[in-house]
């Protein structure tokens, strides 16, 4: 019973600082540095691990559906699967899943810092709000980057599929059979559902390791249980709201 009250009192909690760094959204233009800075450690410090590893997703989706589709004659249509499975869901997840383990993680653990050591008390008594320096310019950065990521995430798993499908010699689909049969069952709201997907994913992780570390209490050994705790309700959160907007969206 304490635990569930402890759920619905870090939602409620979470609601809260949501609401609190929307009302300064007007003085978002006077920190541009700052939202440039998150958008920088978001985005472009992320692009490596992400353009690697959604290769690498789409060689290996396109690797292991020729095995089967070339038993049923419709390996034709490899195209067709890696990148829906890419834009629909395995880009954006990805994406979000890597945000919340690097990204997420080192949101709380700096805010976590700050926190134990009382420099959020000092910027409340300089009567600067947390809210407005600290989460706003990370939510608003969040919201660019998490699109960017997951097109080039969901490009770099088309290319990866289709070097896949042209080298290997079992499959033998050359590069442009596989993206024409791409382009001709994919279409743009294809493309957009999984941006939607992306950005509801993003903001979450953020917002939730944001109140989680501004929550943190104690010494410094509660800033590895805040980092700890924030990614794994990220990931929890990431997976419950895929069903949800999924949902919604179809």
């Amino acid at each position: 019973m304490n635990q569930l009250a402890n759920v619905f009192g870090h939602i409620g909690g979470t609601v809260l600082l949501l609401v609190r760094a929307l009302k300064y959204t007007p003085t978002l233009p006077r920190q541009f540095n700052r939202f440039i800075e998150q958008c920088f450690l978001i985005g472009y410090t992320s692009l490596p691990i992400v353009t690697i590893l959604s290769f690498f997703i789409g060689s290996v989706l396109a690797l292991q559906s020729g095995y089967s589709m070339e038993n049923f004659g419709a390996k034709q249509f490899i195209g067709t699967l890696v990148g829906l499975s890419m834009t629909r869901e395995l880009g954006p997840v990805m994406v979000a899943i890597l945000v919340a383990g690097r990204v997420g993680s080192a949101i709380t653990a700096e805010l976590a810092s700050m926190k134990v050591y009382q420099e959020i008390d000092a910027l409340v008594t300089m009567n600067i709000p947390p809210e407005r320096m600290l989460v706003l310019p990370r939510l608003a950065a969040v919201l660019v980057m998490m699109p960017v990521l997951t097109l080039i995430a969901n490009i770099c798993g088309w290319y990866g599929g289709a070097l896949i499908c042209q080298y290997t010699h079992f499959i033998s689909v050359d590069s442009e059979t596989y993206f024409a049969v791409l382009k001709r069952y994919m279409d743009w709201r294809d493309v957009t559902d999984g941006l939607y997907k992306a950005e509801v994913f993003g903001f979450v992780v953020v917002l939730v390791c944001s109140y989680i570390g501004l929550s943190t209490r104690g010494g410094p050994r509660e800033i590895g249980a805040s980092v700890t705790r924030a990614v794994v309700t990220s990931l929890i959160l990431i997976l419950v709201l895929d069903y949800f907007v999924t949902k919604v969206l179809l």
